[in-house]
């Protein structure tokens, strides 16, 4: 009699367990989505940097808009999406990291700053606004403009993981 109540009680107790707490769909790329998500919305990215790189705000907002794709089953929609993203480039910059001994820079610094708003419309405590910023290092021997499309690249890549992760990964 006993193993019979087991039998029938296990499966009573792990339907009231998995029928608790908020749903989450999970796809196979680690991402967390809200099961009633349907669609999410990304704003073309401003550019507010002090040093505006034409084009770098569609990059940014089309790298992202790629990545949702790749790795959710969203609809990507212009505007009112259950899920939504929006923001800033805030900073674009290079700077001298180390010095030599000349007293001359040896290894220039790099880097971009993006400001992200992203709204969860069925998870408050999941939506955020941050400051996100990836940097990369470079020979100061080399002209920025020689190296500046790769960084960018590489920066621009490492930004949107970031963002990304945080929205749906929750890092």
């Amino acid at each position: 009699m006993a193993k019979l109540i087991r039998i029938i009680l296990l499966p009573v107790l792990l339907f009231i367990a998995a029928s608790c707490g908020v749903k989450v769909s999970y796809s196979f790329t680690g991402a967390s989505i809200p099961v009633e998500a349907k669609t999410i919305s990304i704003a073309t990215f401003q550019n507010r940097a002090s040093l505006v790189q034409p084009g770098l705000n569609q990059r940014v907002t089309d790298a992202l808009i790629d990545l949702c794709r790749a790795q959710t089953n969203l609809g990507i929609v212009s505007s009112g999406g259950d899920l939504s993203f929006e923001g800033d480039i805030t900073d674009y910059k290079t700077q001298p990291l180390t010095v030599g001994g000349d007293e001359q820079a040896a290894m220039n610094r790099f880097s971009i700053s993006l400001r992200v708003k992203y709204v969860n419309s069925f998870n408050a405590d999941n939506s955020y606004d941050l400051t996100f910023t990836r940097s990369q290092d470079y020979d100061s021997s080399l002209d920025l403009s020689a190296v500046e499309a790769t960084l960018v690249e590489e920066i621009v890549k490492m930004l949107i993981e970031d963002v990304f992760n945080r929205a749906f990964v929750n890092w």
